[in-house]
């Protein structure tokens, strides 16, 4: 099984999963950006965005299948991915491979977007590339928040500012995880 987390920039997807890791301690974490920072090492992106990348989506889909067909472990996804034709695509490869996915989406208002990517820092040691990197972030929000109407019909939505603690609750309720609290 997997359970995505998705959202704009910002929402609160790297938080939930975090928050979900001890309530759910056989749960591996998968995070896609990694695939693409691999990627951006040898290949240029030329838009700038690794999911552009035929070959990140297609890595991405299947190191997630392999995780859960050679673990046979529930896999957490932090990634936003709000692209339609990217979300049916590695969504439907997941699916041709009989792996459930439960798709969450973390919805916030732009101006907690905005505050939540101020206060973060990407790049500590180089304040420029930080604030470009905000920037970017920022960017992305109204595609973001207008990709909520194109998602697949099974996506849940959930309050993204709630506490972290709430939304694990939400999220451990709908997957049912045997032997896990959702306390």
């Amino acid at each position: 099984m997997i359970v995505w987390v998705n959202g704009a920039f910002g929402s609160g997807k790297s938080t939930l999963v975090d928050e979900l890791r001890p309530r759910w301690p056989e749960a591996l974490v998968f995070d896609p950006e990694m695939v693409g920072f691999v990627l951006r090492e040898i290949v240029e992106s030329p838009t700038g965005d690794f999911q552009d990348l035929r070959l990140w989506r297609r890595q991405v889909a299947s190191l997630a299948v392999g995780l859960v067909e050679e673990h046979h472990r529930p896999v957490l996804v932090p990634m936003t991915l709000v692209d339609a034709a990217y979300v049916g695509e590695i969504f439907g490869a997941l699916r041709d491979a009989d792996v459930s996915v439960h798709h969450f989406f973390l919805k916030a208002p732009r101006e907690v977007l905005e505050k939540r990517i101020d206060g973060r820092s990407f790049t500590p040691d180089d304040p420029e590339q930080d604030e470009q990197v905000r920037r970017w972030c920022k960017g992305k929000i109204e595609s973001c928040l207008a990709a909520a109407d194109t998602l697949p019909s099974d996506t849940v939505f959930l309050d993204g500012e709630l506490t972290p603690e709430e939304l694990a609750g939400q999220v451990l309720a709908r997957v049912r995880p045997e032997g896990t609290s959702s306390t």
